[in-house]
């Protein structure tokens, strides 16, 4: 773990894997280890006996004192009391992992499916999905070599319900991250007072409300690229 051998004293070899075992133990707490590659963080495993070892994401070495120094300050920069500081990012990316395991189990249609809603060929079902797709007209996800096509934003037909026209359009168009649009389209929104996009945009009485939460979500995603 110590690579400096100016650094390398039996003391702070002991410091740096308390301070290895404490992360560890830690996130292991929090239910976060498994998001620390997702959000390019070094990662820790532990061998037969128990002990931790982390590596860093680059080189895939074992981290030195002062990297394990630096991790333990970066995972406790969150809030007022580093003592009780959660590490946001881990939080919420395990929460994106968790919404899009649910939303997998909602209806998303993959071509085959959609061209016997739509009473077409798989091939012209496919061309027309890529053609609104670039046109920002239809939400599309890409999910184990497979398109999906999420069912909440299409009819009984399968074509795309006119109401959320106007609200996918600039979200695609800020090329926000589709999974992350999923999400926010049919999760109870803060910028909606807790309404869900997707089921407020139906009432004509919170459509232009929906519109414009999209476009202002819109404008902080451009603005963060």
């Amino acid at each position: 773990m110590c690579t400096d051998p100016a650094g390398c004293s039996p003391a702070r070899v002991t410091s740096a894997r308390e301070t290895g075992e404490r992360l560890a133990a830690w996130l292991e707490e929090l239910g976060l280890a498994d998001y620390l590659a997702g959000a390019g963080l070094p990662t820790f495993e532990r061998d037969l006996g128990g002990v931790v070892r982390w590596r860093d994401p680059a080189t895939g070495e074992p981290l030195t004192a002062d990297q394990l120094a630096e991790l333990d300050r970066v995972l406790h920069a969150e809030g007022d009391d580093p003592t009780h500081a959660v590490p946001i990012a881990l939080v919420q990316l395990r929460r994106e992992a968790r919404l899009r395991a649910h939303l997998l189990t909602t209806p998303a249609h993959t071509y085959e499916y959609l061209a016997g809603l739509r009473g077409a060929s798989v091939n012209a079902t496919r061309f027309a999905v890529h053609k609104a797709a670039e046109r920002h007209q239809l939400l599309v996800i890409a999910h184990d070599g497979l398109t999906l096509v999420p069912g909440f934003q299409l009819d009984d037909e399968g074509e795309l319900r006119p109401e959320l026209g106007p609200v996918l359009e600039p979200l695609l168009a800020a090329r926000m991250d589709p999974w992350k649009a999923w999400i926010w389209l049919t999760q109870p929104a803060g910028l909606l007072a807790g309404l869900v996009p997707q089921e407020a945009a139906a009432d004509p009485a919170e459509a232009d409300l929906v519109r414009h939460a999209a476009v202002r979500l819109a404008e902080r995603v451009a603005a963060n690229r």
